[in-house]
């Protein structure tokens, strides 16, 4: 009998491409969605995308909603294991950090207590690199965590933390065989009209908005390799109990806009870096970049051995990521 895996979030950037994955692989995947009327958009992109169209008849949604109890239990009963994607990411902070702190924390809890109540054992959760990030300039591996008292640190970057931190206390408790995905900063296609905030970033660099880009950098990961991740885990027991680096190479955002500008030579992309205190002054007109002020200067790398080594991963390079991104907003006139 062909096993069922709940998806979490179905219409997301990253849950589309896992639902590729998972589906082309000969799962069935139920996914879960708070609206229902956006499901035959999302299987039509995901349809698009699969090697064997005819795959989609092994697709189906539940209702469920991370901020309410309803719906969950019935979702997971009867699947072999869950895949849990969704998580706000915002391009701009909120005033108060517990809106992207407790409905993360609160939503990770309750996919695991029905797990735990549907006698659900296995269990693969995205987290992200920000969860990993400590304040020491070096390269981190998975043995580090974030420190959330360190000046600075984004509400989303302890969400992400706190969440986590609640998915591994409440699997070693509970007995759930817990495996982790850490991405980084996720590029590349996405599929249908919905895309990441990440996205945006590379949109708003597209669109010219800005005369000069950011003085940072982060580890680069293709959506497509953060799916294969999560299936590889999820067909890997040995991979319960761990966590893992889910990126390639550190890009800086001038980097990226080369990459960008030598794809589309016609359209006015920045390349050049911005001094500090011009991002500073922006930043009091502009949510989105203020958001970014405590990074400037940073570019974060990772070691993503352990990916290499269990999961016999080979990162898509972090530039082909960045044009693909690129491609997808230009062919989709989305720019």
């Amino acid at each position: 009998m062909t096993d069922t895996i709940l998806l979490t979030g179905v219409t997301g950037f990253i849950a589309r491409h896992c639902a590729v994955k998972l589906l082309d692989a000969g799962y069935a995947v139920r996914g879960t969605l708070r609206d229902p009327a956006k499901g035959d958009e999302a299987r039509r992109a995901i349809a698009a995308a699969l090697q064997n169209p005819e795959n989609i008849n092994r697709l189906s949604f539940a209702k469920a909603d991370l901020t309410r109890d309803d719906g969950w239990e019935q979702a997971a009963t009867g699947v072999a294991a869950i895949v849990h994607t969704a998580s706000p990411f915002p391009l701009t902070q909120p005033k108060d950090p517990e809106e992207l702190i407790r409905p993360a924390v609160d939503g990770t809890l309750r996919i695991l207590r029905a797990a735990k109540a549907a006698g659900v054992q296995r269990v693969v959760m995205t987290s992200s690199i920000v969860a990993i990030f400590t304040n020491a300039h070096r390269v981190h591996d998975e043995s580090d965590w974030l420190d959330p008292s360190t000046p600075g640190t984004r509400p989303y970057a302890v969400s992400k933390l706190k969440a986590e931190r609640a998915a591994w206390d409440f699997a070693e408790r509970e007995g759930i065989a817990l495996t982790v995905i850490n991405p980084g900063f996720i590029l590349g296609p996405a599929l249908g009209r919905d895309f990441g905030s990440s996205i945006s970033v590379m949109r708003r660099f597209l669109r010219g908005k800005d005369p000069m880009v950011p003085d940072l950098g982060f580890p680069v990961v293709d959506v497509r390799d953060v799916a294969e991740m999560h299936l590889r885990a999820l067909q890997r027991p040995e991979t319960a109990g761990k966590r893992y680096i889910c990126a390639g190479e550190s890009l800086t955002f001038a980097q990226m806009t080369r990459a960008l500008k030598d794809t589309f030579p016609n359209r006015k992309i920045p390349t050049r870096i911005a001094p500090h205190f011009v991002m500073r002054i922006l930043g009091l007109f502009d949510s989105e970049i203020r958001s970014i002020l405590p990074s400037l200067g940073q570019i974060e790398r990772v070691n993503n051995a352990r990916a290499h080594s269990e999961m016999a991963m080979n990162f898509i390079p972090g530039r082909d990521a960045v044009i693909a991104s690129g491609r997808y907003l230009v062919d989709n006139a989305l720019v």
